[in-house]
């Protein structure tokens, strides 16, 4: 069963501890706390689009707010991974490393837990991507009085997903493997340029329905 240790600090605990010396909670699970954000505005926007002014709409409407109830479960799980993902990076570079088999062993943990640290941010863009296709699908058909709500969602889905490209690049540089890097470096390219894409659909929508057009 998934911890939910940081999930259920106050929001306060947790920005003070974000703040401080301490290497967590990081910006890795700072992103997914971004994202969490952007799914909640989405969820509001979709709830608040029921009823008949909307029926037309509500199989849109009812799979966004399903898909923004499980991206919400999913960034919980990833703010928790991301910290559990640093502690094991950490552990790996505090290793002995007299020997040369010490040096080997070593080297191959903090591989292993490289390539750990960067799936976990590169599942938070996949998230972001999910949440700016659900918001750009009911940008032009939600509550008009919420849409601005919904633009926020997709800014902060967007940002998360940027957040987390620049945790995918650190992480990165650990990797000895240069086909894997470049491999994790062109998914991530190709995801952050949906993701900024999305937004700016779901925004040029947004600025249009607030303008009364």
């Amino acid at each position: 069963m998934t911890s939910t240790v940081w999930w259920n600090r106050m929001v306060g605990e947790f920005v003070r501890e974000a703040g401080s010396v301490e290497p967590t909670p990081g910006g890795g699970s700072v992103a997914a706390l971004a994202a969490a954000l952007g799914a909640a505005m989405a969820s509001m926007a979709s709830r608040l689009s029921q009823g008949e002014a909307f029926a037309s709409f509500q199989t849109s409407i009812g799979e966004t707010l399903e898909t923004m109830n499980r991206l919400t479960r999913a960034c919980e799980e990833l703010l928790e991974a991301d910290i559990r993902a640093f502690e094991e990076y950490m552990r790996a570079l505090k290793l002995p490393k007299e020997s040369e088999e010490e040096r080997e062993a070593r080297r191959t943990a903090i591989d292993e837990a490289a390539m750990g640290a960067t799936g976990v941010p590169l599942r938070l863009v996949q998230v972001c991507l999910d949440g700016l296709r659900n918001a750009e699908r009911i940008a032009g058909c939600c509550n008009k009085h919420v849409v601005s709500d919904l633009g926020i969602g997709a800014l902060l889905f967007e940002a998360s997903a940027q957040s987390a490209g620049l945790t995918v690049r650190i992480n990165l540089r650990s990797l000895r493997n240069a086909d894997l890097r470049a491999q994790y470096e062109r998914q991530m390219t190709a995801m952050l340029q949906e993701a900024e894409s999305l937004k700016t659909q779901v925004l040029r929508t947004v600025h249009s329905r607030i303008a009364g057009h």
